[in-house]
């Protein structure tokens, strides 16, 4: 049995759900990366799958492997700059569950008629899909996170502990822009309170935005291991912490701001 392939129809298709598929996994993620970014993301992404689709392998195990594992990872890395490690078997996995929910939903949508595979409207079919993917994976994002807000925290450093009430930041996106780890944000005063009055030579300086100001670097250090009670302790080894010269909460109620990945 033979097919032929419109390569020019493929490579627009995949790059229409390419772009789809970096855009929920950047919401999902919270992820900086720029409208740019994601279309090279996307491009990088519809080309492989072409010159895969197009290359003659012996091996189907070989076009499996390229299809789900390099093509995807190598999109991931041009579109939203996902560092390698965890992150990345996170972020492979939010594509995938994002693919399967997008599919559904067009496949859902495409029994009513075979006019979506006429060009242009496969294309509005395939936006439309985004919206309401991007509206399911917020609901069950919602539930998931219910429950998630205050809670304890034990931090460790050189034989010291300090103990202070934390809030469980889910707007908190910030990482190190080396490693990729990401970055809790603790107050100035509980961390003078861990450091005895003066802070650890070790630091190093996070590049960050927020509102009312611009560009700006935040001293950080790597703390010997954090405690989170949060339905019973859960233990975290090395964890990167930004001091804020501000106070993290207006009222005082917390004063560090844990960021979601830990």
């Amino acid at each position: 049995m033979e097919y032929e392939l419109y390569i020019d129809v493929f490579f627009l298709e995949n790059f229409m759900m390419d772009h789809i598929l970096l855009l929920l996994v950047r919401r999902i993620l919270k992820s900086p990366a720029t409208l740019g970014r994601i279309a090279l993301g996307a491009l990088t992404g519809a080309l492989l799958m072409c010159v895969v689709t197009a290359w003659p392998l012996p091996c189907p195990f070989i076009k499996f492997f390229l299809f789900h594992g390099v093509v995807s990872v190598v999109m991931l890395r041009a579109g939203l700059g996902i560092p390698w490690g965890r992150r990345m078997v996170y972020a492979l996995c939010l594509l995938y569950a994002s693919g399967f929910l997008a599919g559904g939903i067009m496949g859902y949508l495409s029994q009513y008629g075979g006019w979506v595979e006429v060009g242009s409207l496969f294309f509005a079919l395939a936006v439309g899909s985004y919206y309401l993917a991007s509206g399911v994976l917020w609901l069950v994002s919602l539930g998931l996170g219910r429950g998630r807000g205050r809670c304890r925290a034990d931090l460790f450093w050189e034989g010291r502990r300090v103990t202070l009430m934390a809030l469980i930041d889910t707007g908190n996106s910030l990482t190190d822009p080396f490693t990729g780890d990401p970055v809790s944000i603790l107050e100035r005063a509980a961390a003078e309170e861990l450091f005895q009055g003066r802070m650890p030579d070790a630091l190093r300086y996070i590049p960050y935005r927020s509102v009312g100001r611009k560009d700006g670097v935040l001293p950080a250090v790597r703390l010997e291991k954090l405690c989170i009670y949060e339905r019973g302790p859960r233990w975290i080894t090395g964890p990167l912490v930004g001091i804020s010269g501000d106070a993290v909460s207006s009222d005082g109620t917390y004063r560090m701001l844990i960021h979601p990945d830990l």
